[in-house]
């Protein structure tokens, strides 16, 4: 445990030299605090004077229990960039200690709002984070803040920290640019880009390839039922015309999912996407990869929202909301990569009853 606390000291504090609770201190016990369910500075505070004790044995606290308004001022002062590089550190540390290799299948990219983390009336938006997510160990790999809600930026800073090497890199149309593209491809990576029409030329160029293809490509078929729904897909894939290959760098090949719901009512719903892809995927590989893409919303934002209650957060002043979030992603982490097979809501309420299992969430990472 004291290997990933020290990671946690190497972060800037910004405040003053006469702090009396060291950073890596206050960082560590505001992840405790997390993993046994606490959702606010407050219930942060009430965490760690209850069980100071239990605490102090992992981390020296002479002067007892932090206040509330200590870890409010730190995460309202620290620099978001500062936190997001522990959070990468950390994340490779434990990797690392479980023997896990760098990741070698498909890694989404997709932003997030903290939606009630912002003043009312101010003339700015909420807090946008950007993750990076191993959707086979189902684990955030890095995340940022970003800047000015420009998510494009914030992706491509965060691309340049990653070890991507033979992985795929899948994100919506908003990403299907050429500095991402390059991005990925000078990370040793393919792409699965979404496209769409705000991406004029390259998405006349799909269409085109399509119908120029015609019925007679290979294609995957496939049909769900659940709920009273019944959803079909038809995936497929054709080469790029050589002179579309100049709009996208590395751009290879397109894909497309055609997709059909049919409600329990009798309505139905159709949508056509496209994909860009950086490498000719068969049918049944690119709807793999496509699937595999949705599960950062379904296993990441959703645990978020539903399990760490973030949408309903108000932390709002200053670098708050951005930093709480580093802090519930590395807790959602460190929750989902114990090998127990309950729940992660389930594991924060046995963190919160049981010291052993407190301590073995650290000391199976071992």
């Amino acid at each position: 445990m004291q290997s990933y606390i020290s990671i946690l000291r190497e972060v800037r504090d910004p405040r003053d030299i006469n702090a009396r609770h060291p950073i890596g201190t206050i960082l560590f016990l505001t992840l405790a605090a997390t993993l046994c369910g606490a959702k606010s500075g407050a219930e942060v505070a009430d965490f760690v004077e209850a069980r100071v004790e239990e605490l102090s044995a992992i981390v020296d606290l002479p002067h007892g229990a932090p206040s509330h308004d200590t870890f409010s001022r730190l995460f309202r002062l620290l620099d978001p960039d500062e936190l997001a590089k522990a959070f990468t550190a950390f994340m490779a540390a434990l990797r690392a200690e479980l023997g896990l290799r760098p990741a070698p299948g498909v890694v989404a990219i997709d932003g997030k709002s903290l939606r009630r983390g912002y003043e009312k009336g101010r003339p700015y938006l909420p807090p946008l984070m950007v993750s990076i997510w191993d959707t086979q160990t189902r684990v955030a790999l890095a995340q940022a803040r970003a800047p000015g809600g420009n998510e494009v930026a914030a992706t491509l800073q965060l691309l340049g920290s990653l070890v991507l090497k033979g992985c795929t890199v899948t994100a919506d149309a908003l990403h299907c640019h050429p500095a991402m593209a390059q991005a990925v491809l000078d990370a040793k990576a393919d792409y699965a880009l979404g496209l769409k029409a705000n991406n004029g030329p390259l998405y006349a160029e799909a269409e085109r390839a399509f119908a120029k293809a015609g019925d007679d490509i290979p294609s995957l078929a496939t049909e769900e039922k659940a709920h009273g729904r019944i959803d079909r897909r038809r995936a497929s894939v054709v080469p790029v015309p050589a002179a579309a290959r100049t709009l996208l760098p590395g751009l290879q090949a397109f894909g497309r999912i055609e997709a059909e719901r049919t409600m329990a009512s009798g309505k139905r719903e159709t949508a056509t996407r496209y994909i860009a892809l950086s490498r000719k995927l068969s049918p049944e590989t690119m709807a793999q990869v496509v699937r595999a893409h949705w599960s950062i919303e379904n296993q990441l934002h959703w645990i978020l929202d539903v399990v760490f209650d973030e949408d309903a957060a108000r932390t709002r002043k200053d670098y708050g909301p951005e930093n709480l979030a580093v802090i519930r992603r590395l807790a959602q982490n460190i929750l989902r990569m114990h090998p127990s097979k309950t729940s992660i809501s389930s594991k924060m309420r046995r963190a919160m009853w049981s010291k052993d299992f407190f301590f073995e969430l650290f000391t199976h990472m071992r």
